[in-house]
C-alpha cells in the first residue's frame, strides 16, 4: 500500500490543477490505510507524518498559493496558514522548473554593457552563461598534442597553506591504483573519484572556508539526489544516466554559479593542492576519501572569491552562488524574531526540499566556545529538522575535521541524558545519536536561538513562476547627500494582482573588495556577514573604517526600504514617508526584502548604504513573484531640480534664533516662471547637525521667495510658506504645494550675501524674528518736520542678547529712502547720530555708551 501511496503523491506532484488535487487526496488516502497495515509503532508514525504532509500539500493546491512566510505576522498564527506559508508552490514545480523562473524581461543594452564589464575579476574573465558545453570540450584534441587542461589562473595561499603546500596534483597523481597508471589515463582511475560509495560526509581543515565546506554539506542532498540532481545543472561534464559527474578526459571543468548579476562560467582544471603533511588544503569527504568533485566545486568557488585564503564569507552567499537559490538571513536575536512561526515555515519548506538551513555563530570568548562547544564567527550546516516527542530538534554538522560540537543540556554530546525531565528542551535523548559521524549533533530550536546569531535560508527559486533582474551602478553619494535618498537608485513595483514579492539586492563582486576584505581579517573587530540594524549602531559597533595606514577595512553596509503610497515615484529622506518594510543594514553581499503587494498599487522602492568605501558599484535586483511585476526606475515628482552648494563657515555659521548670531546663518533666493509645488531638501556633511529650512515670502511685492535655515517661527505668520518642521540630525525637507509666485524671470536659486543692502538682501533682520520681536518703546506717526520721539526705556546687554539684539524701526510714509550713514556720537555721556539723505536723522540718547550699526531699508 505505501508503494501506491508513493506513485499517487509522485503524480500529484507533476500534475497541476484538479489532477494534482485528485492525486493528492487518492495519495493520503493510501497513507491511512497504510497506517493501518504497519507493524511496528515506529512505522506508523514514520506514515502518519508522511500523510499529514500530503493532506497539507494538498490543502495548498485547492486554497491560494503564497509565498514562503510573507503575509503579517500577525495571520501565521493558524496552522492553514503556516503551511501555506511553508511553500507557495508544490514540490512539483522543482521538476517542472529545475532552474528557476526564466527571466521575463529583456534587457537593455546599457544593462547588458554592465553584465560584461562585471566579468572581469581577479584577473579572470567569467562570461554569461550562454548554454551548455558539448562533449568534446572535454575531450583530448590532436590540435593540442592530446595535453591535458591547464587554467592559466593563479590561486592564492594564505601563509600557513604556503608552509606545507606540495604542488598542484593531478587526480592521476594522487589516487592512482597500486602498480600506477598511465598520468590522465581515465579507465585505471577509481569510479570513486566521482561516485560515493556511501552518505557523504563532508569535512574542512586548513583552509579557512567554514562557510563553503557548511553550504556543500547543508546542500548534497540537492546536489546529489538521485531523483533530480541539482548538479545536473551546474557542473560538466555530467553523466545524466548515473546522475553524477564524471572524469574530464583532458581535465578541464566548467561550472555554472550566479553572480554579478547573472549565471556565469567558470572554468577550471582538475589540479588540487597537495600537502606535504597529513592536513588537507581542499575539502574531504571522510567515508569516500576519492571523492573529488566537491573538491573541485569548492576550487572553482574560490576562483570566483579570489583564491584559497579565502578572507571569509556566510554560507546564505555562498549557496546564492553555487546554486542560485534565493538567500534570507534572519538575526535570531532581532525583536521581531518569532521562533514558532520561523520554526513551522522553515520546517514545511524544509520536508519538502524547497529551502537549505545553515547557521553562523557571533563572537563567543574561548571559556564560552569551551562550555557551549561551539566556535565563535563560524558557520554550520543543517542536515535534518525534526520534531520528537514534541521537542523541535536540528541535526546540525560543524564542517571543522576536528571541530567542537554542542555540549548543552539534550545534546548528542551527552552519552546519558537525563531521566527525569525538567523542561521540554532537556528531558528527550536526541534520536539516532550513537550512529552520529564526527562533529555532528543534534540541538533544540530553542538553543539555536539562544546560541546561535543567524539562520541562513536559501530557497529554491522554482517556487515562483515570475522573475525580473535590474541592473545599475550607482556612484556613492558624498557624505553631504548621505544621509538622504536623493542620489540613492529607486525603483517603482506595481503587481497585476494580489500576492507574495521578494527582492534580492546583489552587489556585485570587484577586485578592489577583495583587498578590503583581506584587510580586515587582520582585525578581529571585524567580522563578516554581521548585522547592524541601524547606521549609528553601525558606528558604534564597528568604529573603526580605516587602519593605521589610512586604508578601508570595512565593506560598507547596504539596506533597502519599501514606501507604500508614493504611487512610486521618488522619496528623498528614509523617513519621509514612514517606510512599510525594511531591512537591517548589513555587509553581505546580498540581502532580501519580502513583502505582500497589492493588486494595482505602486511602490517605491530604494537601496540605501552606510560607509560603502569605494567610489562606485554595481548592482542587481532579482524580483521574484507569482503573478507579473511592473518594474522601472521611479521617476521624481518634479521634472526639474537644481543643486546649490553652501556651507557654514566662522563667519556664516549663526546658529538658531536663540543666538544672537543668528542673523549671519545662508539665506538663498528662488525665482520661478509658474505657479507651481516646490520641494526643498537640506543636507549637511555632518549626520550629527540638527538642520532646519523655512520657504519665506520676501519683498513688499511677494515678488521672490527666499529661504534660510531658520527654526520654524522664523518670520511672522505672513512671511513663512512653509517649513520642514522640528529641527532633524543630516537634512531636512520642505514641501510646499502651489506656490504662486509672480515672477517675469526665469527658475533659479542663487545665494544671498550676508548683510546684504537693497536688491540682494536675506530676509530682513528685524522681520525674520517675527512672534519673538517686543517693542519696548513706540510712538505715533507725525510730520516729518517736527520728527517724532520715543519714551524712556531701561535696557541692558542681557536683555539685547536675549532677544535677539536691539533694533530702532524708522517706518515713513510717502517718502523715498537714499543711501544711509552713520555719524559719531554727540554730546552727553552717550549718544549716536544717524542719518540718511533726503531728511532723515536718528538720535539715540543713553548714559552710557551706544554702539549703533549699519542702517538698512526695508520694503514693506
Amino acid at each position: 500500500m505505501e508503494a501506491k501511496a508513493l506513485e499517487l503523491e509522485r503524480l500529484a506532484r507533476r500534475a497541476s490543477g484538479k489532477d494534482a488535487v485528485k492525486h493528492a487526496i487518492a495519495a493520503a488516502e493510501a497513507y491511512m490505510k497504510a497506517v493501518k497495515e504497519a507493524s511496528s509503532p515506529a512505522e506508523k508514525n514514520r506514515l502518519k507524518r508522511r500523510c499529514e504532509e500530503v493532506i497539507v500539500f494538498a490543502e495548498r493546491l485547492k486554497g491560494p498559493l503564497q509565498a514562503p512566510g510573507l503575509e503579517p505576522a500577525a495571520r501565521r498564527g493558524s496552522a492553514t496558514t503556516a503551511s501555506l506559508s511553508a511553500a507557495p508552490g508544490s514540490p512539483a514545480a522543482c521538476s517542472a522548473l529545475p532552474q528557476g523562473p526564466a527571466q521575463s524581461r529583456q534587457l537593455p543594452t546599457s544593462e547588458k554593457a554592465i553584465l560584461l564589464r562585471s566579468s572581469r575579476l581577479h584577473g579572470n574573465i567569467f562570461p554569461p552563461w550562454d548554454a551548455p558545453p558539448s562533449e568534446d570540450s572535454f575531450r583530448r584534441s590532436p590540435a593540442d598534442g592530446n595535453a591535458l587542461y591547464s587554467d592559466p589562473s593563479h590561486f592564492t595561499l594564505s601563509q600557513r597553506q604556503q608552509d606545507i603546500f606540495a604542488g598542484w596534483k593531478r587526480p592521476s597523481d594522487m589516487f592512482s591504483p597500486p602498480g600506477g597508471a598511465s598520468r590522465g589515463i581515465l579507465g585505471r582511475l577509481p569510479s570513486t573519484l566521482m561516485h560515493p560509495a556511501t552518505e557523504s560526509d563532508l569535512v574542512q581543515d586548513i583552509t579557512t572556508d567554514c562557510s563553503v565546506v557548511a553550504s556543500l554539506c547543508a546542500s548534497m542532498k540537492h546536489l546529489n539526489s538521485r531523483e533530480k540532481p541539482l548538479l545536473a545543472s551546474l557542473m560538466y561534464p555530467f553523466d545524466a544516466a548515473s546522475a553524477s559527474p564524471i572524469m574530464s578526459e583532458n581535465g578541464k571543468y566548467v561550472f555554472r554559479m550566479y553572480f554579478n548579476g547573472c549565471f556565469r562560467q567558470v572554468t577550471i582544471d582538475d589540479r588540487l593542492p597537495s600537502s606535504r603533511t597529513s592536513r588537507t588544503l581542499f575539502v574531504v569527504d571522510r567515508k569516500n576519501p576519492q571523492l573529488i568533485w566537491p573538491a573541485l566545486m569548492e576550487k572553482a568557488y574560490l576562483k570566483v572569491r579570489g583564491g584559497y585564503d579565502f578572507p571569509g564569507s556566510n554560507s546564505g552567499t555562498d549557496l546564492w552562488v553555487l546554486t542560485g537559490w534565493i538567500p534570507e538571513q534572519i538575526f535570531l536575536h532581532a525583536d521581531d524574531m518569532e521562533p514558532e512561526q520561523s520554526w513551522t515555515r522553515i520546517s514545511k519548506a524544509y520536508q519538502y526540499g524547497d529551502v537549505v538551513v545553515t547557521l553562523g555563530t557571533g563572537r563567543l570568548s574561548f571559556e564560552e566556545e569551551d562550555a557551549l562547544g561551539l566556535a565563535g564567527e563560524h558557520d554550520y550546516a543543517v542536515l535534518d529538522m525534526r520534531v520528537e516527542n514534541g521537542v523541535r530538534r536540528m541535526l546540525v554538522k560543524n564542517p571543522w575535521c576536528d571541530g567542537l560540537v554542542w555540549k548543552g543540556v539534550g545534546s548528542s554530546a551527552i552519552l546519558e541524558p537525563k531521566t527525569t525531565p525538567s523542561s521540554p528542551r532537556d528531558g528527550v535523548s536526541p534520536p539516532d545519536s550513537a550512529e552520529l559521524p564526527t562533529g555532528t549533533f543534534w540541538i533544540s530550536f530553542e538553543d539555536v536561538v539562544q546560541n546561535f546569531e543567524s539562520l541562513y535560508l536559501n530557497w529554491n527559486p522554482t517556487l515562483f513562476t515570475h522573475r525580473q533582474d535590474h541592473h545599475f551602478t550607482w556612484d556613492v553619494p558624498d557624505s553631504t547627500m548621505a544621509n538622504s535618498f536623493a542620489r540613492n537608485p529607486q525603483y517603482s513595483i506595481c503587481a497585476s494582482s494580489a500576492g507574495s514579492v521578494w527582492v534580492v539586492l546583489s552587489r556585485h563582486f570587484q577586485d578592489d573588495e577583495l583587498t578590503i576584505a583581506r584587510n580586515r581579517s587582520a582585525a578581529p573587530s571585524l567580522p563578516v556577514g554581521k548585522c547592524t540594524v541601524t547606521p549609528s549602531v553601525e558606528a558604534s559597533a564597528y568604529p573603526t573604517a580605516t587602519d593605521a595606514a589610512g586604508l578601508p577595512n570595512t565593506l560598507g553596509f547596504t539596506s533597502l526600504y519599501l514606501f507604500r503610497g508614493t504611487d512610486g515615484t521618488r522619496i528623498q529622506l528614509p523617513d519621509r514617508p514612514r517606510p512599510q518594510h525594511r531591512r537591517p543594514f548589513v555587509d553581505s553581499p546580498q540581502m532580501l526584502l519580502r513583502f505582500e503587494a497589492s493588486k494595482g498599487e505602486r511602490y517605491t522602492l530604494a537601496v540605501a548604504q552606510s560607509g560603502l568605501p569605494l567610489p562606485k558599484y554595481t548592482f542587481s535586483l532579482s524580483l521574484f513573484s507569482r503573478c507579473p511585476l511592473e518594474v522601472a526606475k521611479a521617476e521624481a515628482e518634479h521634472a526639474h531640480y537644481t543643486t546649490v552648494q553652501g556651507s557654514w563657515t566662522r563667519r556664516s555659521a549663526g546658529g538658531n534664533a536663540s543666538e544672537s548670531t543668528y542673523l549671519t546663518n545662508p539665506q538663498y533666493s528662488i525665482h520661478v516662471k509658474h505657479p507651481t509645488t516646490i520641494s526643498l531638501l537640506l543636507c549637511a556633511d555632518n549626520p550629527d547637525l540638527p538642520v532646519h529650512v523655512d520657504l519665506m515670502w520676501a519683498g513688499s511685492g511677494r515678488g521672490a521667495a527666499k529661504i534660510g535655515t531658520a527654526p520654524e517661527i522664523s518670520g511672522t505668520a505672513r512671511d513663512i510658506v512653509a517649513s520642514s518642521g522640528e529641527y532633524r540630525r543630516g537634512s531636512a525637507l520642505l514641501d510646499a504645494v502651489r506656490l504662486r509666485i509672480q515672477v517675469g524671470v526665469g527658475a533659479r536659486a542663487r545665494p544671498l550675501a550676508i548683510g546684504g543692502g537693497s536688491g540682494g538682501s536675506g530676509v530682513d533682520p528685524f522681520l525674520s524674528m517675527g512672534a519673538l520681536a517686543e517693542a519696548l518703546a513706540d510712538c505715533e506717526f507725525a510730520d516729518a518736520s517736527r520728527g517724532a520721539r520715543t519714551a524712556e526705556v531701561d535696557v541692558d546687554p542681557d536683555l539685547a542678547h536675549r532677544g535677539g539684539g536691539l533694533w530702532v524701526v524708522v517706518e515713513q510714509i510717502g517718502s523715498t529712502s537714499g543711501s544711509s550713514g552713520v555719524e559719531g556720537p554727540q554730546g552727553g555721556t552717550g549718544g549716536s547720530s544717524v542719518s540718511g539723505s533726503g531728511g532723515a536723522a536718528v538720535e539715540i540718547l543713553s548714559d552710557n555708551l551706544v554702539q549703533v550699526g549699519g542702517w538698512e531699508h526695508v520694503k514693506e
